[in-house]
């Protein structure tokens, strides 16, 4: 999977996982796990406060920035790339960067807004467009993630990343076991060894069982 052009700020740290930190999606073990279809970004907890000394000497954790801290960094790292649209305004992956900005701290709204308009450039993206899922599913429009996810699969349909987070919204966001069901098992079947970004094997064959207990899994 290509590689996106995040560049956060210093102050910002990436990882190569997929996931959306500090966002429950209700799944017991797993806090925050949803593939977005390319490398995320964590916003690091020293971004906006130096961290506190005790009285030992040794420092504290620093607290993590709240969401109008992390709006104001988004909006502050998106201001050249804002100058860059003016002159490219139909620029598909400067378009993305800029939703990556602001998905990357938890501004959901914004972000998917900058998703569409890349798709609407280059609709065959099947990573923006799992981004722009995961964007509406954490704003609550589960009907519209799902619908991106099954357009995505339309264009790639052994996409790893789209048949997890199908499986997660068609579980968590419908309660549909037998749909998360489909999705994993089609997963795991495809991928012997599964791409390392995402949770490990182990994780989703967890998931699955639980699925298949689900009390809406049709027989």
């Amino acid at each position: 999977m290509a590689n996106r052009t995040t560049d956060l700020a210093a102050d910002w740290q990436p990882r190569q996982v997929y996931v959306m930190a500090a966002v429950c999606l209700a799944v017991g073990l797993m806090l925050g796990y949803l593939f977005r279809g390319s490398e995320s970004s964590q916003v690091a907890a020293n971004a906006t406060k130096p961290p506190v000394a005790d009285p030992s000497g040794s420092q504290a954790p620093p607290p993590m920035p709240t969401l109008e801290e992390m709006k104001q960094m988004a909006d502050k790292k998106a201001e050249p790339l804002l100058a860059q649209l003016k002159g490219r305004p139909n620029d598909a992956a400067l378009l993305a960067q800029l939703a990556d900005v602001y998905s990357a701290t938890h501004q959901f709204k914004e972000a998917a807004v900058y998703y569409d308009r890349s798709l609407q450039i280059d609709p065959k993206n099947v990573g923006v467009r799992t981004r722009l899922a995961s964007c509406l599913y954490f704003e609550g429009q589960v009907d519209n993630a799902i619908s991106q996810l099954d357009q995505s699969l339309k264009y790639d349909p052994q996409h790893a990343g789209t048949l997890f987070n199908l499986g997660m919204i068609k579980w968590k966001g419908k309660g549909d076991g037998a749909g998360a069901v489909a999705a994993w098992q089609k997963l795991l079947k495809l991928y012997p060894v599964l791409p390392s970004d995402l949770p490990n094997r182990d994780t989703i064959e967890k998931l699955l069982a639980e699925a298949k207990t689900h009390p809406n899994l049709e027989k």
